[in-house]
């Protein structure tokens, strides 16, 4: 495959994450809470990455006993949990907030690494928390309007779903040499549905499900917005290296922002824009040479998600 193909596979795959907010916002119309639409999208998706496995290399369907627990906490404690967080802030809120606050994610990795594993807290990474930090306060309108535009508690979730979003790097480091980043995030995703289906109680809203819909916006979300864009990112990411995957990644908040924006109607003022820059760029800083090797790992493992 060539490099061009590749740049292009993994950007691919960052822009069908980016869409994540179409299809969560279309299963809110029909009356889904946030924890609901997370187990939808985890129980639908899981189905569909085994089934891909299945056909396409059952060889990656294998895992350990023993290695089992990290895939729950990849699963559980991260995905099922920054999405949940995630989802909220764009159902309060709006998804180009929601996708932004995001993307803290990779500094919080970068501080997480230096207290678990030891490593150096660089120049690059006081860069990218001084302007992660700068960026949020744009982009909630802290500044320069001396007063937010959302509730702290929307400021707080979206945080916390950076936060979380960053665990699955951490928990994924352990087993990262052992397995196929799709393995990891099949197993992932079976266990985060496990405890997601009987804790969101999906079925009391059986109905629903009857509704088109519904089962498009839950397909569509499992398919192209998960299964597809990791299988099309961990393809490209064979070929390229993962610091530029990861500033080819920066497409989805881009791609995330004009789906609000241009199907949702949602505003930005120039304050937000220029927060939303900011964040975008501390996302470099944590993936330069200079930084750790786990500040990539996040890109390479996860998803919006």
């Amino acid at each position: 495959m060539s490099h061009r193909s590749a740049y292009f596979m993994v950007a691919l795959g960052a822009a069908l994450w980016g869409i994540t907010g179409l299809f969560v916002t279309n299963l809110n119309t029909y009356g889904f809470t946030p924890w609901e639409v997370v187990g939808i999208r985890l129980s639908f998706s899981a189905v569909l990455i085994f089934l891909y496995l299945f056909i396409t290399d059952r060889r990656l369907l294998y895992i350990r006993l023993r290695h089992i627990p990290f895939t729950i906490g990849t699963g559980i404690i991260s995905i099922a949990f920054f999405n949940y967080f995630f989802f909220t802030v764009m159902h309060e809120a709006s998804i180009s907030l929601s996708v932004v606050l995001l993307y803290t994610g990779p500094v919080f990795v970068a501080i997480i690494s230096r207290i678990t594993f030891k490593e150096p807290f660089t120049a690059n990474k006081l860069i990218a928390l001084v302007l992660m930090m700068t960026g949020i306060a744009f982009t909630v309108e802290f500044f320069p309007a001396g007063q937010l535009s959302v509730g702290w508690d929307i400021v707080i979730f979206g945080i916390l779903s950076g936060f979380f979003y960053a665990l699955y790097s951490i928990f994924g480091k352990y087993i990262s040499k052992s397995y196929h980043t799709l393995t990891i995030t099949a197993y992932s995703m079976l266990f985060g549905a496990l405890f997601l289906l009987p804790t969101s109680r999906l079925w009391e809203k059986t109905a629903l499900f009857a509704e088109p819909g519904v089962l498009l916006n839950g397909l569509g979300l499992a398919l192209f917005a998960t299964v597809m864009a990791y299988a099309l990112y961990t393809l490209g990411l064979t070929y390229v290296e993962s610091s530029r995957a990861a500033i080819l990644s920066t497409v989805e908040p881009v791609v995330a922002i004009l789906v609000g924006v241009l199907i949702f109607a949602e505003s930005l003022t120039f304050w937000q824009v220029l927060g939303f820059a900011l964040v975008l760029s501390s996302v470099k800083y944590t993936v330069k040479p200079a930084s750790a090797k786990i500040s990539t790992n996040l890109l390479e493992f996860s998803r919006k998600n």
